[in-house]
């Protein structure tokens, strides 16, 4: 494994966050399936071992949250909570999910609730790899039991939201683009000490630090947002592993409108914990992804 792992314009499409404050995998339904293979700056091995032994947090707060990403990968993988808030003018939904990210393989699994009153109903099953994610249940026209495979680059947000969750690895790649931090303080949790920063950071600019396949979720996302300026907050233990962030991503529910109530804000938090444990992730089968037809949208 090298030194650094690598993570894997709303128009009207988005909309459906607007109007069930995220139809989450349906707006990536509607996006048609055929998506590129996944590549990334990764790896394996024994050195990569001994750098994470010898891992600590930083002195200056920036550059202990920028390389946060690269620690918590040297972990070789770990298992997250997601939550995803989503609030516009009268709108508000809450989707919760939990799975896991491993960093060697460059996969993760998340399962997410749906809310009621969303477009879609049960949970939402995502299989995500650098530039590629799989989903299940994400949309009416897609039979059970199968997949719909999408390139992140055919997501408005880059899949930082559409899906209703940040996966783990964008979540915390995201990190490498900050611009500005500063200690808030240290809270104990579990028995663990945490040191909370907060500031904002800049996902072109994580896009271009992460780079490969991994980056160009950011980069889309960083395109589509109205803020640039991303606000987190993130709490890393003594070695520098990341722990907990929350970021804040904004997009016009309207085309072009710069009206405040036109805009969406998007509070996601992922929470990574067990360290190096197992995490189940697998690629779906060839035989098992959906074909969606251009014509088809979500009804």
């Amino acid at each position: 494994m090298t030194d650094q792992q690598r993570t894997g314009r709303p128009a009207r499409r988005p909309r459906p966050h607007l109007r069930s404050a995220a139809g989450a995998a349906l707006l990536a339904a509607a996006l048609a399936a055929g998506a590129a293979g996944c590549s990334g700056r990764s790896g394996g091995g024994s050195s990569d071992q001994q750098s994470a032994a010898a891992d600590h947090l930083a002195a200056d707060p920036v550059t202990a949250v920028r390389n946060a990403a690269d620690i918590t990968g040297r972990t070789g993988s770990a298992h997250a909570a997601t939550e995803l808030v989503t609030e516009s003018a009268d709108k508000k939904a809450s989707f919760s999910g939990s799975g896991g990210y491993d960093y060697v393989k460059r996969i993760g699994r998340l399962e997410v609730q749906v809310p009621p009153g969303a477009a879609t109903t049960g949970k939402i099953v995502e299989v995500v790899l650098p530039g590629t994610v799989y989903l299940q249940n994400s949309g009416a026209k897609v039979p059970e039991g199968k997949w719909v495979k999408l390139d992140v680059r055919q997501l408005p947000d880059g899949n930082l939201v559409s899906s209703g969750a940040t996966d783990p690895a964008s979540a915390a790649g995201a990190l490498r683009g900050v611009q500005k931090a500063d200690l808030v303080g240290t809270e104990t949790v579990d028995g663990v000490p945490l040191h909370h920063y907060r500031g904002t950071l800049d996902l072109a600019k994580a896009a271009d630090a992460t780079g490969g396949r991994g980056g160009d979720g950011l980069r889309t996302g960083g395109q589509t947002f109205t803020v640039k300026e991303v606000p987190y907050d993130a709490w890393l233990d003594d070695h520098g592993r990341l722990h907990k962030v929350v970021e804040v991503f904004t997009f016009a529910g309207v085309a072009g409108s710069k009206e405040a109530k036109d805009q969406v804000k998007v509070t996601s938090t992922t929470s990574l914990s067990d360290f190096g444990k197992p995490v189940e992730a697998a690629e779906p089968p060839a035989s098992d992804i959906y074909q969606m037809k251009p014509s088809e949208s979500p009804k």
